[in-house]
C-alpha cells in the first residue's frame, strides 16, 4: 500500500468540494438546487479587461515564462491602486509580489515562516484555509475567539492568557497571526482603533500579521488596508485579490504587499513553486486596477439589491442579522429552536432544494449561524424564497 504523507493527517477535503458533489447528485436526480452557498462572483469582469486579455493573448510574444516577481506593469498598477484606493504608498519594485490567487499566498507564507512546533493564531470563526495551510506547513494552530458581542474583534486579554498557557505547556513559538477585515464570514468592517490594537499586539509579541483583504470593495464605501496603519509595515503583510473586487475569481490574480524583506523571503519559497503568471492575464489585471469608482458602484448596486432579498429570505427562516455587513455574503444567527447551523441548512437543502452555508464550517463560534451568498441573481434568490415558503422549514 502506498501511504499518504503524515502532513495530510487531520486535513479533510474542503467542505464546498464535498458539498458540490452532493448537490450535483441532487441535480442529476432532477432537484435543480439553487446554490446560495459559495462566494464565486456570477458577474463578468469589465469588458475592457476581457478585451486586453484577448488582444494580448493573440500576440506571439506573450507566451513565454514570466518574471518570478510579476510584470513590472502589474506591480506598478497595484501600487497605483493602493495609493488611490487605500491611501497607502508601496514601492512597486520591492514591496509587491503578484500571486496566482491570494489563496496560494496563504500557503506560501506558512511554508516560508513556520517550522515544526511554531504556532499560528487563526480566527474562530474564520476562513478554513488558514488552518489547513498552517497544518500542511508543519505548524500548529491556536484559535483566537471572535464573538458577536465584541463585534467580531479579538479579546486581547483573553488571547494573552491563552498564549501564556500554551507557552507554559508546549514551549511553542508564536510566529503568525491571521486577521481578515472586512471579516469573512461575519462581514464585520474594519475599525481603525481596533486595527491599531492588532498592530500593537503583533509588535508586543513579535508576531507577523497576515491581513487577508479580498472583500474591501464589496458593499463597503471605505476600503481599508492594514498597511495604512502607522508602523504596520514593520510587523504585517497584506494579501489582496481581484477575485471578488473585480469579478475575476477564475483568473487567479492576487498579490502580497509588505516590507521588502518579507517580499524577498516569500519569493524564495514561491519561486521554487511556480514559473509566474500568464502575461496577458497580468496585463488584463493591470487594466482592471485602473477602473474608476463608477464601475464598483454599479456592481455594488447589484449586490445591494440582492442583499435586500437575502434579508427577506433569512427573515422567513427567523434568523437575526446585522444590516451593516460588508462583503458578498450575509451572516445570520439561527433561531433558538434550531440545533445548529448544520441542522438548519440541511433542512433547507432537503426540503426546499436551496443550499446555504452552515456557519460551523468556519469554526465552533459559527455553529449557531448561517451564511448566504449574494452571488446569484435576484430572480434566483426570489425563487429560493418561494421554495422556502412552500417547504415550511
Amino acid at each position: 500500500m502506498i501511504q499518504t504523507a503524515k502532513r495530510l493527517e487531520g486535513i479533510n477535503e474542503y467542505y464546498f468540494s464535498q458539498k458540490l458533489r452532493e448537490i450535483d447528485e441532487m441535480n442529476k436526480a432532477g432537484k435543480c438546487v439553487i446554490n446560495l452557498g459559495i462566494g464565486s462572483p456570477d458577474l463578468p469582469p469589465h469588458t475592457d479587461v476581457i478585451k486586453v486579455l484577448h488582444e494580448e493573448s493573440a500576440k506571439a510574444t506573450t507566451h513565454a515564462y514570466q518574471n518570478y516577481k510579476g510584470s513590472p506593469l502589474l506591480r506598478q498598477a497595484i501600487a497605483a491602486w493602493y495609493k488611490k484606493s487605500y491611501a497607502t504608498t508601496l514601492d512597486a519594485d520591492t514591496e509587491i509580489l503578484p500571486l496566482i490567487g491570494s489563496k496560494e499566498g496563504i500557503m506560501h507564507i506558512c511554508m516560508t515562516y513556520l517550522d515544526k512546533g511554531d504556532v499560528a493564531l487563526i480566527p474562530n470563526p474564520g476562513y478554513p484555509t488558514y488552518r489547513a495551510a498552517v497544518t500542511l506547513a508543519g505548524g500548529t494552530t491556536a484559535e483566537y475567539i471572535l464573538r458577536e458581542e465584541n463585534n467580531w474583534f479579538p479579546d486581547f486579554a483573553e488571547l494573552e492568557k491563552k498564549m501564556d498557557e500554551l507557552k507554559a505547556n508546549t514551549g511553542g513559538t508564536y510566529k503568525l497571526m491571521f486577521v481578515n477585515y472586512p471579516h469573512m464570514p461575519t462581514g464585520q468592517l474594519p475599525v481603525k482603533e481596533k486595527m491599531n490594537e492588532i498592530v500593537a499586539f503583533a509588535k508586543k509579541h513579535s508576531i507577523l500579521l497576515v491581513h487577508d483583504n479580498p472583500y474591501s470593495f464589496i458593499l463597503n464605501d471605505e476600503p481599508f488596508s492594514l498597511l495604512s496603519i502607522a508602523g504596520a509595515m514593520e510587523v504585517a503583510v497584506e494579501l489582496n485579490s481581484l477575485s471578488k473586487s473585480h469579478n475575476m475569481a477564475g483568473w487567479r490574480v492576487g498579490m502580497l504587499c509588505g516590507a521588502k524583506e518579507r517580499i524577498n523571503e516569500v519569493l524564495t519559497f514561491k519561486s521554487n513553486m511556480d514559473s509566474g503568471m500568464f502575461l496577458p492575464v497580468q496585463l488584463a489585471a493591470a487594466k482592471a486596477l485602473t477602473l474608476d469608482e463608477e464601475w464598483h458602484k454599479t456592481i455594488n448596486k447589484i449586490y445591494a439589491a440582492r442583499r435586500e432579498k437575502v434579508f427577506a429570505l433569512l427573515a422567513i427562516l427567523n434568523c437575526v442579522f446585522d444590516k451593516n455587513q460588508a462583503g458578498m455574503f450575509v451572516w445570520a444567527k439561527i433561531p433558538s429552536n434550531q440545533k445548529d447551523g448544520f441542522a438548519l441548512t440541511d433542512a433547507v437543502l432537503a426540503n426546499a432544494n436551496v443550499f446555504i452555508t452552515p456557519g460551523g464550517i468556519f469554526g465552533s463560534q459559527g455553529n449557531n449561524y448561517v451564511r448566504v451568498s449574494l452571488c446569484s441573481t435576484a430572480e434566483k434568490i426570489e425563487e429560493a424564497i418561494e421554495r422556502i415558503k412552500l417547504s415550511n422549514v
